[in-house]
C-alpha cells in the first residue's frame, strides 16, 4: 500500500491534481475561520452553545453539518455550499419532466449539460440572499426572550439605519461566501481530482471529529483525561472502557456496512443482436447493466431530517410566541431523541424520498428505449415495454432494500446517543448521514485515483 501511495505522486499530472485540489481545501478552511465584521464571536458561540439543544439549534446545527458552513460562528461561508446544492436539486427536479424545456436540454448532451449548470448559478444567488436575510434578521433580533442574537452584535441594535447597513454587508458578504465555494467547488473538478462540491462537504464534516473526540476523552475546558475511561462502568453520559470497545466495533461494522451497500449493484444481463455481415458476424456480445442498490444515495436522509427538523422549528415559535402547551407538547415530539415516534416518522419519510428521488432520476422506459436503439435486449424480455416493466420491478426490490439500509444508518446515533448515554456530537460520528458522506466521497476519490492509475499501466490502489 505504501509504495502505491509513493507511486501516485510520481505522476506529474496526478500529482498537480492532488495539490491543486489541497490547495483549494485549504483556502475553504481558512475562509471558515474569517468572520462576519461587527459581531462579538464569544457572546455568538455562548448562545450558540445555549441554543443547542432547541429547534433553532438543531435547524442551524444540520446546516452546518451537510454544508460546510459555520453559522455557530458567523463567518463569511456561513451558509456553506447548501444553497448551490438546493439550487441542483431543483434543477434536476424542474428537468426530469417537469419543464419540457429542460427536460430537452438535459437530453443534448454536453452541452444541454452546461446550460443547466449556468441556469444553477443564477438560481443559487437569490437562494442565497434568501437564507442570508434570514439568519441575519434571527442576529438582529433582540436577545432574552425575543429568541435572538442581538447582544452578539452590541451597539449595532441602537442605530436603525446602522443595523439595516450592517444586515445588507452581512447578506452580500454570505452571498458572496458561497458563491466562492461555488466556485471552489467546480475549479476543483476541471483542474483537481474528485468531486468539488463532495469534497468541501466531507471536508467540513471531518473537521468536527477533533471536537467529538474532546468531548469523549477529555474533562470539559481541560486537557485533561476522563478517568471514566479506565473504569467498568461510569456515570450517566460519560465513556468508560466497555463503551470505547463497543462504539469502535460500531464505527467498524458501519464503515464496513456503508461501502458494502454503496458498491452493490444488481447486474441485469444483456445480449446485443448479432450481426451478419459478408462472412464475418459482428455483436452478439454478452454485458450487463449494472443497477445500484442504493441509487438515491444521501438525499432522501437529508430530506427526511430537513422535513422533520421543520414542524418541531414551527410548533416552538407558536409555543414561545403565544405560550401554548399544546405546541411544546408537538414540538418535542419532532425533536431528535424525543422517542419511537421521531424515529418511525423518519424511517417512512426515507423510504418516501428513496422511492420519490429513484423515480426521477432513473427512467425505466427511456433505459429501454436505450439498449433497444443500440440493438440490445435482456434475454427472456422483449425489447420495448416489457423491458422497461422489468426494469421498473427490479428498481423497486432493490430500492426497498437500500431505503432499509439508509434507514438503519439513520437512527444508529439516535440509538447510540440514548441507549449509551452519549453526547450527540460523539454519536454521529458512528452512523447517520455524516459518515456516509464521509465514505461515499472517499470511494469515489478512490475510484479516480485508480482511473489514473490504470491508464499508465500501475496497479490500482484496490488491487492485491
Amino acid at each position: 500500500m505504501f509504495s502505491q501511495l509513493v507511486t501516485i505522486f510520481k505522476i506529474p499530472e496526478l500529482r498537480r491534481k492532488i495539490f491543486i485540489t489541497l490547495l483549494f481545501l485549504a483556502a475553504y478552511r481558512i475562509g471558515y475561520y474569517v468572520p462576519l465584521p461587527m459581531i462579538d464571536q464569544a457572546v455568538l458561540a455562548d448562545k450558540m452553545a445555549n441554543a443547542g439543544g432547541g429547534a433553532l439549534g438543531k435547524v442551524l446545527g444540520f446546516v452546518s453539518l451537510f454544508s460546510g458552513g459555520n453559522l455557530s460562528q458567523s463567518c463569511i461561508f456561513s451558509l456553506g455550499i447548501m444553497p448551490y446544492i438546493s439550487a441542483s436539486i431543483i434543477m434536476q427536479l424542474l428537468s426530469s419532466g417537469v419543464l419540457p424545456s429542460l427536460e430537452r436540454l438535459r437530453k443534448e448532451g454536453e452541452s444541454g449539460r452546461k446550460k443547466i449548470n449556468e441556469y444553477t448559478r443564477y438560481l443559487t444567488v437569490p437562494i442565497c440572499v434568501i437564507q442570508a436575510t434570514m439568519f441575519v434578521q434571527t442576529l438582529l433580533r433582540p436577545g432574552g426572550d425575543g429568541g435572538g442574537f442581538g447582544s452578539a452584535i452590541g451597539g449595532i441594535m441602537d442605530d436603525s439605519s446602522t443595523a439595516f447597513y450592517f444586515g445588507m454587508a452581512a447578506v452580500i458578504i454570505m452571498t458572496a461566501g458561497t458563491l466562492f465555494l461555488m466556485w471552489i467547488g467546480e475549479q476543483i473538478d476541471e483542474y483537481g481530482i474528485g468531486n468539488g462540491i463532495s469534497l468541501i462537504i466531507m471536508a467540513g464534516i471531518i473537521a468536527r471529529i477533533p471536537e467529538a473526540i474532546g468531548i469523549m476523552i477529555f474533562v470539559p475546558g481541560t486537557s485533561q483525561l476522563k478517568a471514566s475511561l479506565f473504569t467498568l462502568g461510569s456515570e450517566s453520559g460519560d465513556i468508560s472502557l466497555e463503551k470505547m470497545l463497543v462504539l469502535g466495533f460500531l464505527f467498524i461494522a458501519v464503515v464496513v456496512g456503508v461501502i458494502a451497500i454503496t458498491k452493490a449493484q444488481r447486474r441485469i444481463p444483456t445480449q446485443s443482436a448479432k450481426h451478419i455481415r459478408g462472412r464475418r458476424a459482428f455483436g452478439g456480445s454478452r454485458n450487463f447493466l449494472p443497477m445500484k442498490l442504493n441509487a438515491a444515495g444521501v438525499m432522501p436522509v437529508i430530506f427526511a431530517s430537513t422535513l422533520l427538523i421543520i414542524p418541531g422549528f414551527a410548533f416552538n415559535m407558536i409555543a414561545n410566541q403565544f405560550n401554548v402547551q399544546w405546541a411544546t407538547d408537538w414540538g418535542n415530539i419532532f425533536q431528535r431523541n424525543s422517542g419511537w415516534i421521531y424515529n418511525v416518522l423518519y424511517i417512512v419519510l426515507i423510504y418516501v424520498f428513496c422511492y420519490f428521488w429513484v423515480a426521477i432520476t432513473f427512467n425505466p422506459k427511456e433505459v429501454s428505449d436505450n439498449l433497444k436503439d443500440y440493438g440490445s435486449f435482456i434475454p427472456g424480455y422483449r425489447p420495448g415495454k416489457s423491458t422497461a416493466d422489468y426494469l421498473e420491478r427490479v428498481l423497486m426490490r432493490i430500492t426497498y432494500v437500500g431505503a432499509a439500509f439508509l434507514a438503519i444508518i439513520a437512527i444508529i446515533p439516535t440509538i447510540v446517543g440514548s441507549e449509551l448515554e452519549i453526547h450527540p456530537t460523539v454519536a454521529a460520528f458512528f452512523g447517520g448521514t455524516g459518515l456516509l458522506i464521509v465514505v461515499s466521497v472517499a470511494l469515489d476519490l478512490v475510484q479516480k485515483i485508480n482511473s489514473h492509475l490504470v491508464m499508465r499501466n500501475y496497479a490500482g490502489l484496490t488491487d492485491e
